[in-house]
Parts: C-alpha cells; structure tokens; sequence
C-alpha cells in the first residue's frame, strides 16, 4: 500500500506519518508512505526526525500547486491524506493571496490528478472554521458555510473543490473538520506553543481582546486517529466534524498555561482584538461517533501537562524557529517581517503573535 500525506513535515501531518510508521493504525501497517511538502516556515524536516531513517519513507520536496510534480508523486498511490495548507489566520488577515493559491488551486490540483490515477480513497483535511461562528449549541456537518477570515474562506472553498470532484468525478473524497489541536511539534505561531514558549522565556503573553473567544480543543493524536478511520472506513463523499469535546474561553486556556509553567497575570499582556475575530466555534461529533465509534481518548489535562513538558524538554526544536521568526526581512510593502501582524506588533516588542 503506498499513502500520500501532503503537508506531512508540518504539525499536524508529521504526526500522522509518525503514527502510520510505528504500527499504530493496522488497516495501513507496512505501508509506503510518501511525504509531499514545500516545506514552507511550519513545514519542518526535524518534525520528521524520529523517522527519517525509516526504509518506507519518502520526502518529496514541492508545491501542491506543482501539476507534473503533483502527477508524478501520485502514481500507485492508493489513499491520500491531504493536510497542506496556509493555515495561520493572522497570517491570512495581512495577506490572502498566497492563501487562495495554495488552499483552492493546491487542492484542485491534487484532486485532479487523484482523479486521474483512480486513487481509493481521498481524505481532505479542513477545520471547523468554515462555520464562521456559532453563539449556542453546536454545528452539524450540513450546517451551511460562514467562513468570516480570509483563511477559513479559503478552506471552505476547498471543501467545496472536494465535493465536486466527488460528484463531478467520483473521487472517492472525505472531508474531515476539526476543533482547534494542540500537542507537540507545533509551530510556535499558535497560541499554546506561542505561550507555552514565551512563559519558559520569561517574556509576555498576547490576550485578544476580552479574552471571551471560545475554542474545543482536540489532542493532535485524537485527531490523526480520527483521520485513519475515516480513511478506512468513511462513506466517500461525506463530511465528518472531529470534536475533542473541550470547550474554553482563551482566557481560561490562560489560566491554565499560567499554572502549568508558575506564572501570574502579570505575564499577560492584552492586545487589540483581531479583525472579524469568531466568537465561538463548536462542533457536533456525533457522526463520526455513531458511523465509526470514535471517541478522543486523551484527556485535555493529560494532553496539555504532557505538551507543556515537551516544550519544555524540547528546546533545541522549538528555539531556532522563533529566532528565525524574528530575523526574518522585511518585506517592501509593510516594512513589517511576513506573517507579522500590525495589531500586535504596535508598541508591543515584546508579544509575538496572539490566540487563535
């Protein structure tokens, strides 16, 4: 069997192409995995490390957006796991265009040439960001699209890429959507590795706003596991939201953060609210619940002590991105380092980025 994992040096895919190399999915055990990435700034080889010897590992380095390279890697692939994207919503707020081309045309692009190798199953990774926002309850998988940041539009238009290679093609296309993941080996641009790294720092943290945002956390191994069962077992051409059933306002995660590494609120520090900022997302998990008996199984106690101590134990990973974060040139437009973000940057040296 020969997987594709797009994305597969970045936080979420590394993940999945660790697990899948380990054993720890039977339906995919022995399988080839191919790794298909630009690796961009959150694309990184050393997310690979524990494999990089692996003997059914294969990195391949390119853009999604690469018709021929895109054809080439697809030959004999049987199932694709699509997680290459531009993912950051600040990020997309200082500038979409890079978003669109690789979330829409990237997708399109690997649709297509999914289509013309006959691959078995396509799993398309998205978030349930498209939503756009939700005060009470929680969003079915056929509530419609609300996408309110650059970032989540450009997703959403993706997933509907995905639908109709589907109908149009018949490729055999899942989509999956799921609650904001945490857990090692993330880009310390989100927030709680951003906090997480900041606080062991010394330096302080960025609050949007009132702090009220409301996000469900899910384990990143919760989510990978998620994933292969929709991969072995999802109904093509259905979409499966994917809940870690945690809910917390940002200023909660705070305190929790706070505790985990012994600082107060002094460490804090609020900052403008972010443009068109989602009050609250929340997803219904009960069909992929009741279809294919899936539960997250780390609790987020367990999960978030665990990520604070690999952070803490993992420096050596984690320091040479924000340094070259910080030492990245400006760009002509802004003047301004790319992905930085004018909010929090105005008369703010110290805070670097901001909650999702």
């Amino acid at each position: 069997m020969r997987v594709l994992v797009t994305g597969g040096a970045g936080f979420i895919g590394s993940n999945y192409v660790r697990q899948v190399l380990s054993g720890a999915y039977p339906s995919v055990a022995g399988a080839e995995v191919v790794v298909l990435d630009s690796l961009t700034y959150a694309g990184n080889e050393a997310n690979l490390e524990p494999m990089a010897d692996h003997e059914r590992l294969t990195l391949v380095k390119g853009d999604i957006r690469d018709a021929d390279l895109v054809e080439r890697t697809m030959a004999g692939v049987d199932l694709v796991v699509h997680f290459a994207a531009e993912s950051h919503v600040d990020r997309s707020i200082a500038g979409s265009a890079e978003f669109v081309s690789t979330n829409v045309v990237g997708t399109q692009t690997l649709l297509q040439a999914a289509a013309d190798a006959g691959v078995g199953k396509f799993v398309h990774v998205s978030t349930d960001e498209v939503y756009g926002s939700i005060a009470h309850g929680s969003w079915p998988e056929d509530h419609p699209l609300e996408p309110n940041s650059p970032y989540a539009a450009s997703k959403a238009s993706s997933d509907l890429m995905a639908r109709s290679f589907f109908r149009t093609h018949g490729v055999p296309v899942c989509i999956t959507r799921c609650s904001n993941n945490y857990g090692p080996y993330q880009f310390p641009e989100k927030v709680i590795p951003l906090f997480v790294t900041n606080l062991l720092d010394g330096e302080r943290v960025p609050l949007y706003g009132d702090g009220l945002n409301v996000r469900d956390w899910l384990h990143v191994d919760d989510h990978c596991r998620a994933l292969q069962l929709v991969a072995d077992a999802g109904r093509p051409g259905e979409i499966y939201n994917i809940g870690g059933g945690t809910e917390l306002t940002n200023t909660e995660l705070t305190q929790r953060l706070l505790d985990a590494v012994g600082a107060g609120w002094d460490m804090v520090e609020p900052v403008t609210d972010r443009k068109g900022h989602d009050r609250r997302y929340s997803v219904d998990a009960s069909k992929i619940r009741d279809e294919l008996d899936y539960r997250p199984a780390v609790p987020f106690e367990t999960g978030l002590a665990e990520t604070v101590r690999w952070y803490a134990e993992n420096r050596h990973w984690w320091e040479p991105l924000k340094q070259r974060r910080e030492q990245a040139p400006a760009t002509p437009a802004s003047g301004r380092p790319p992905g930085s973000v004018p909010e929090l940057v105005r008369d703010r040296p110290r805070s670097r980025g901001a909650a999702r």
